[in-house]
């Protein structure tokens, strides 16, 4: 948000008599922010890469504010600034350890169609139209719809293992399973609280873990990750969350890879897919 207020003032001395268009161009895109942060984690596989991604976003516009487009929607202008800059650096995630989860994860990335992750995470977890993400990535909208389909055949065929469900609500965590399932790999089980989603890793250790963040006692799933993490080292997780808003405030750790609720089964889809490929999946401080 300060990166956005700097938006602001910046363009307030380049354009004169603009006041009001310049706070109003501040607020709005301090508004979009948080979803840009989502998706540009996503898209890296870490809260640091993302979020400096993001940055870099935030101070292109400030060096050159045509590059936010007023004839699109505010969502849109504000992605289709970040695939410029993010097109402009070659899409790079910085190089990890080889023999790490995420060192394999790149080796697969490298295999991918371009352009195709990158059109998936648009529609399926921040739910761009195909039109408006022909508009950001300056393509037709045919061509988008090919590459989210391309999408979900390479990375579904990519990376298959053993997931495990935090979730205290027993028709949403059948219909996780059955999703997650569908796309070719496992479920270790399902836990309804804190303490037995401890037990259940440390009985059948997960390759990913999708958690809710309320679960039945009241405790957290945050907290059960974070105690799952500490004891058995990286593994990918996805939170869910009826309040994403609430855990993207680039305030304090985060995580990677969120999807909000109600989800659809794209979402989850392309989550799960996107979190087996990266193992540094950063986690929430209580």
């Amino acid at each position: 948000m300060t990166q956005a207020k700097e938006l602001g003032a910046g363009q307030e001395g380049q354009r004169s008599g603009s006041e009001g268009t310049n706070v109003n161009l501040a607020e709005i895109i301090g508004q979009e922010l948080p979803y840009l942060r989502r998706y540009a984690r996503a898209l890296t596989g870490s809260q640091t890469s993302g979020d400096r991604y993001a940055a870099a976003t935030l101070e292109t516009i400030l060096v050159e504010p045509a590059i936010f487009d007023s004839e699109m929607s505010p969502r849109v202008a504000l992605f289709h600034a970040f695939h410029m800059v993010w097109s402009t650096t070659g899409a790079p995630v910085a190089e990890p350890e080889a023999d790490s989860l995420e060192g394999r994860a790149q080796v697969h990335l490298r295999n991918l169609t371009k352009n195709t992750r990158e059109a998936l995470l648009l529609h399926t977890i921040e739910e761009l139209s195909f039109g408006e993400i022909a508009q950001v990535m300056k393509t037709s909208a045919d061509e988008a719809e090919e590459l989210v389909a391309i999408a979900f055949r390479e990375m579904e065929n990519s990376v298959c293992g053993r997931v495990m469900v935090i979730e205290d609500e027993s028709l949403i965590a059948m219909d996780i399973e059955s999703i997650v399932t569908s796309m070719g790999h496992s479920v270790t089980g399902n836990a309804r609280t804190r303490d037995a989603a401890v037990r259940l890793a440390h009985e059948d250790r997960p390759d990913l873990i999708l958690a809710d963040i309320h679960l039945a006692d009241d405790s957290s799933g945050i907290d059960a990750v974070n105690m799952i993490l500490r004891e058995m080292g990286d593994i990918p997780v996805i939170f869910i969350t009826a309040y994403p808003d609430r855990l993207l405030t680039g305030e304090r750790p985060e995580p990677a890879f969120l999807i909000p609720k109600p989800y659809t089964e794209e979402q989850v889809r392309s989550a799960v897919s996107q979190a087996m490929f990266f193992a540094s999946t950063e986690t929430l401080m209580s």
